[in-house]
């Protein structure tokens, strides 16, 4: 099938969960994940009406780019919303994948949003970079909630502290929360964690109203992370196909 095929086939897929969940489909915006695709693909997602993209990588955005500037412009203001974001004209392209302490200056100035922030050392790292930009970057605090090594984020019960750490920080706002649960074929298996998820943005609203946003659910269980109150699904295969990796490709986000 076609790209435009498979945005047809999971928009009516979210559409179907959204009237089944009695909720908005406005409320659920679609991120196309390009990891190890080429600009053309990430072109060819545009020309479908895809906005909102995510990438794992700082330097493979980098190296894509000089392709697709005319597209993204990482210098503008944008809403912290992800439902907003879907509705732009313009594109975005937020990073989704672990941010090492060397790369955040270059990735404030690369990318619109930073959605897997786990610690006050990444955070006030981007907040420096972001205010020497001129930039007030929206980021999504990663959660762990699985026992997997793999899995990075902060733990439930230091999401408070690290929140509280990140209220000084003008350059940054602490946008929404985010989570990858452990990988299974059942998409049943994940709604533990994205219900978890939910209970702790809902705690957490008092304290950091900005806090709106839930980044959960891919392609094998996004229907069940809608249920659960998901604002931003990200889809790689089912949009794109099968990624094609090469030698030193990491499979991390």
């Amino acid at each position: 099938m076609t790209l435009a095929a498979n945005l047809a086939r999971i928009r009516e897929q979210i559409a179907e969960t959204c009237r089944r969940a009695n909720r908005s489909e406005a409320e659920v915006a679609l991120m196309a994940v390009t990891k190890t695709h080429s600009a053309e693909a990430v072109m060819e997602a545009y020309a479908a009406g895809v906005r909102l993209f995510g990438e794992n990588r700082v330097q493979e955005w980098q190296e894509k780019l000089p392709s697709l500037h005319h597209l993204f412009d990482a210098t503008r203001s944008v809403s912290p919303s992800a439902q907003d974001s879907a509705q732009d004209t313009a594109a975005q392209m937020h990073l989704i994948g672990p941010l090492q302490s060397n790369k955040t200056a270059r990735a404030a100035e690369l990318f619109h949003a930073i959605d897997a922030v786990d610690s006050l050392k990444i955070a006030t790292r981007l907040d420096a970079a972001a205010r020497a930009l001129g930039k007030c970057l929206p980021i999504l605090i990663e959660v762990k909630l699985s026992d997997e090594e793999s899995k990075q984020g902060v733990s439930p019960a230091g999401l408070p502290e690290l929140l509280a750490a990140l209220a000084p920080l003008e350059g940054l706002i602490p946008a929404g929360l985010m989570t990858v649960p452990p990988w299974s074929e059942d998409p049943e298996h994940a709604r533990p964690c994205f219900r978890e998820l939910r209970l702790l943005r809902d705690r957490s609203l008092a304290a950091c109203p900005t806090l709106t946003q839930l980044s959960m659910g891919m392609s094998n269980d996004f229907g069940v992370a809608i249920e659960e109150g998901s604002t931003c699904i990200r889809i790689g295969t089912a949009l794109f196909g099968t990624r094609q990796y090469t030698a030193g490709t990491l499979r991390s986000g």
